[in-house]
């Protein structure tokens, strides 16, 4: 069987091969972010990896970027159904696996924390899975874990029902705009992030159907995708040495600094959260597009970071409802601080880790790439169909 690219569907297009290690570094460091935020209590100021979540603003970057380089130069021969399909292939069967994890694991997640478990019978839970394969949102009436999330058995399948949204957008309507056009758009979408970032302090949250929420999604999905359309039409990549380290650290450091501004100056935090995500990101993607990989080492890794980026985020959630609960189960115990405590919390939390990056590699090798190539073969019957 003919494997498909590690990254997307591109057919015969050049890849990006430090994009896809970055979308790796980026989604370990999502699950690291998890598995720290379980001890913070909702309190953003005391998170370790304290920025970790705006990972979410830095794919939508690299989507709008990615999206506009594959398909921007085919509308004449490529159809919008042939468009939508291969975004399908590309991201739904992944989607399913992520659902049916959710699912397999929901009665071993029960702790306090998520106060619905013990009430849920399994039709309800089979209800939710098969609706979450949609990745159409579930309210109220489908709550089974006490987190107002739209898809409560993998709670960051939001940003792909907004990714969703966004190649919605660009296939029916933002792919004919002039590139003026497409600036004001962002400019008009910038405007909006940096008042939400300012006025919250952060831009957390859009995992659920309540109007806020959901404002919140739009915002954070409106300027990076289209930014980073913008950027792949407005910059031609340059020659950029040890472009995939410079950006590893540029995109590690941006994740770790500290809340500022603490609890009474949130703005401060705002304002590095907007230039964060408008000027840094975007200027992460193009060092990244100008570099070039060099070495056997250098190109497994970022194949390797490429093929478990998408299948790591979506997956890994199921496993940190999980550690949560295990985390909830014995505080006692772990608020002992002794010795054997620490080694048991570190321990459980590098398997954690382990896990979800065993789990998404086994998913994308045997799962992903096979019903990608099965579907691919069955549908496509033409380049550009």
């Amino acid at each position: 069987m003919n494997q498909l690219s590690s990254a997307s569907f591109s057919d015969s297009k050049k890849h990006y091969e430090i994009l896809d290690g970055l979308r790796g570094v980026a989604a370990v460091l999502v699950v690291m972010f998890h598995i720290f935020e379980t001890f913070t209590l909702g309190d953003n100021v005391k998170q370790i990896i304290n920025h970790g979540y705006l990972a979410v603003d830095f794919f939508f970057v690299l989507s709008g970027f990615v999206i506009g380089y594959a398909y921007d130069d085919r509308w004449n021969k490529m159809t919008i159904g042939g468009f939508f399909k291969r975004r399908l292939i590309r991201l739904h069967p992944m989607i399913i696996i992520a659902m049916i994890i959710g699912a397999a694991t929901y009665y071993l997640q029960d702790c306090q924390y998520f106060p619905f478990i013990q009430e849920t019978p399994v039709w309800k839970l089979l209800l939710v899975m098969l609706i979450g394969f949609t990745l159409i949102p579930v309210g109220g009436s489908l709550e089974i874990r006490g987190w107002t999330e739209m898809h409560p058995l993998n709670g960051p399948a939001w940003t792909l029902f907004f990714e969703y949204i966004g190649n919605v957008l660009y296939g029916l309507f933002v792919r004919k705009f002039s590139k003026t056009l497409l600036a004001i758009l962002v400019i008009l979408a910038g405007a909006a992030l940096v008042h939400l970032s300012v006025k919250q302090g952060d831009v957390i949250g859009g995992w659920s159907v309540a109007p806020e929420q959901l404002r919140i999604g739009f915002t954070r999905l409106l300027y990076p995708f289209f930014a980073g359309l913008l950027l792949s039409r407005l910059v031609k990549p340059g020659k950029i040495k040890n472009a995939f380290l410079w950006c590893s650290l540029l995109l590690i450091i941006v994740f770790a600094v500290p809340r500022i501004g603490g609890y009474d100056h949130k703005w401060m935090n705002g304002l590095y959260v907007a230039v964060s995500i408008i000027f840094i990101f975007p200027l992460i993607v193009y060092m990244g597009a100008s570099g070039k990989v060099t070495g056997k080492f250098s190109s497994k890794l970022c194949r390797f970071l490429g093929d478990i980026s998408y299948p790591i985020y979506i997956i890994h959630y199921p496993f940190i409802y999980m550690y949560t609960a295990w985390v909830v189960n014995n505080r006692t115990y772990l608020e002992e601080a002794s010795a054997g405590a620490i080694l048991t919390l570190v321990l459980v939390s590098v398997l954690t880790l382990v896990v979800s990056i065993a789990v998404a590699w086994v998913s994308f090798k045997f799962y992903d790439v096979p019903v990608r190539n099965w579907l691919a073969k069955r549908l496509m019957k033409s380049q550009y169909n």
